[in-house]
């Protein structure tokens, strides 16, 4: 009798957490027989799962979390190969739509959902460009090496150089223009952060109150205040 009531405690406790969920990723992988999905989110520099569920056989999907403010999510699929693979989306309340397949995990990866992550496509697009372009001069550099050619040499790093510095003020106008986002102090954190404080400053300072009070703008805050006492 003792060991039903707790069962049913723990049924009605889960039951709870799941109605109190504000976010809901429904997905679809091609081609997954079996095989478990995560849905996790960075704590403490780590991954942490916050639902899963086991495939076997429907390669749809539906998992849910409460989330305090938007964010980066990530879903991993550990397939009984030990074979796992993991993409990453920037979430919101409601509902996300993540389509692949288990061939291209992560090439094949379709997301339709917050106006955060149509944000943070934009600017990834951007970014495939100026890697394109950084690939091209490390090939530079390297036939200039290679040609033991010292004026080359220089004049590849230069443009390297250059390109790296143009990433960077890519970045902070990217996200100065778009400081109603939470994606520009999630930018400001992941992508710049060894920047001079002033660029992450110009950033915090362009933030809106309500992404200012949002996870990556508290983060943000936290971040130049220690930058600063160094």
């Amino acid at each position: 009798m003792k060991k039903s009531l707790i069962y049913l405690l723990v049924v009605l406790l889960s039951g709870c957490a799941k109605d109190q969920s504000n976010f809901t990723l429904k997905g679809n992988i091609k081609g997954l027989k079996k095989g478990t999905v995560y849905l996790q989110m960075l704590k403490d520099s780590g991954l942490v799962t916050i639902d899963s569920l086991v495939i076997n056989g429907n390669p749809a999907f539906e998992l849910s979390t409460a989330l305090e403010s938007p964010q980066m999510l990530y879903l991993k699929l550990h397939k009984y190969d030990n074979e796992d693979h993991i993409v990453s989306f920037f979430a919101d309340n409601g509902t996300t739509e993540l389509t692949t397949s288990v061939k291209n995990f992560e090439l094949d990866t379709k997301i339709k959902g917050s106006k955060q992550q149509q944000k943070l496509e934009e600017y990834q697009l951007m970014m495939s460009r100026f890697n394109d372009q950084n690939l091209t001069l490390i090939k530079e550099s390297l036939d200039a090496q290679k040609d033991m050619d010292p004026t080359k040499i220089n004049e590849a790093q230069a443009k390297i150089d250059n390109l790296l510095k143009r990433k960077y003020l890519y970045t902070v106008n990217f996200a100065v223009n778009n400081h109603d986002s939470e994606v520009a102090p999630y930018l400001a954190l992941a992508e710049i952060y060894d920047a001079n404080v002033k660029f992450l400053d110009t950033i915090n300072n362009s933030l809106t109150p309500k992404v200012k009070a949002s996870f990556y703008g508290k983060e943000l805050q936290k971040y130049i205040d220690e930058r600063k006492k160094e």
